[in-house]
């Protein structure tokens, strides 16, 4: 089996799941950023990550996820957002990733808190929505991903080859 693990981390979160992630697989692997990523068919299984911009993917993890996620490939999704996993927007930020991997076979899914950058503390606290000014307030991020939720993101590679294999 040949296993990709590709990331998009702008402040270094979902790289430090990716690598977690890289770290358990134990039959022919690569790891790289999604920049670098020609095409996801030469592999039998990705795990991509990405991190969550508003509700869900960006445009550019879009466009990748619309390009490279079709024709039933095996894919496990990890993603990082800045909010604790039980806030209750969470799922449906979960399910824009989901929707945009529609054509693909998605045989796992992770999520975790990653710590959020100061620009995107700053824009919180000034944003129009009196919700995401109030999530600026309570913030909870600091340090995450930590230990235990780059644990979770090791057993979700375990689990998740497991199934497969």
């Amino acid at each position: 089996m040949k296993v990709l693990v590709a990331y998009m981390s702008q402040t270094g979160n979902t790289k430090k799941v990716a690598e977690a992630i890289y770290d358990e697989i134990t039959c022919e692997k690569e790891i790289k950023p999604i920049k670098e990523v020609q095409d996801i068919g030469a592999y039998d299984l990705s795990f991509l990550g990405f991190p969550t911009h508003g509700s869900g993917p960006d445009k550019k993890a879009r466009e990748f996820l619309g390009r490279h996620c079709k024709d039933g490939r095996k894919v496990a999704l990890f993603v990082t957002h800045g909010a604790a996993e039980h806030v209750p927007d969470v799922p449906e930020w979960m399910a824009n990733f989901r929707g945009a991997v529609a054509g693909a076979n998605i045989v796992g899914f992770f999520d975790c808190q990653g710590e959020i950058s100061k620009g995107a503390k700053f824009v919180m606290r000034i944003h129009p929505d009196e919700k995401v000014r109030g999530w600026a307030k309570v913030e909870t991020s600091k340090g995450q991903p930590d230990e235990a939720r780059l644990e979770k993101a090791r057993a979700f590679a375990r689990d998740t080859l497991n199934r497969i294999v």
